[in-house]
């Protein structure tokens, strides 16, 4: 059923992706995703959800390949963020590969980052597998920022060539 507010959603997102073929329909139940770790140059294009039931096995794998790189520590990615970025990636074109920067962060990963200045909290959302930063190769992270801001699903942040999206509280920067 299509609702006033995911009607809404969707002329804004295509009004940002440019045009009406990219977005897909809203009762798709497929959820696949074209990954690509930047740190470990892993690889994954796989469907995660069918129909409306996750594949655990699949999960399994998103959440390796989004592991911590600097000790491959392995903790869960959040399924609504995984689902945001899915949303995100789809509203742009369901083919897209998408360049993993950072998925879950382990405390001592965070820890060097901050001290090295590179500006992350302490109490980052990476740490509890609810974040995760990326970019789409030749896409400008402003348009890709201001459609993960149309779902209003937590936290997205513009950097200079990536966006970070996480779900906790709704929040920009």
């Amino acid at each position: 059923m299509i609702t006033r507010r995911n009607f809404l959603k969707t002329i804004t997102a295509v009004a940002l992706a440019g045009s009406a073929e990219n977005v897909l329909a809203l009762d798709e139940k497929d959820r696949v995703l074209n990954l690509h770790n930047i740190h470990t140059g892993e690889k994954l294009d796989i469907k995660y959800c069918s129909s409306g039931a996750y594949d655990s096995d699949a999960i399994n794998e998103i959440n390796h390949l989004m592991r911590c790189h600097y000790n491959n520590e392995i903790k869960p990615i959040d399924i609504r963020t995984i689902d945001l970025l899915c949303d995100v990636k789809d509203i742009i074109g369901s083919d897209k590969e998408l360049l993993i920067i950072s998925g879950y962060r382990s405390r001592a990963y965070n820890e060097h980052l901050r001290k090295s200045g590179r500006g992350v909290v302490c109490n980052s959302l990476h740490l509890a597998g609810r974040a995760i930063d990326f970019r789409i190769p030749k896409f400008d992270t402003s348009r890709l920022a201001a459609i993960a801001k149309t779902f209003h699903a937590g936290g997205v942040g513009k950097y200079q060539d990536f966006i970070h999206i996480d779900n906790g509280r709704v929040r920009y920067w």
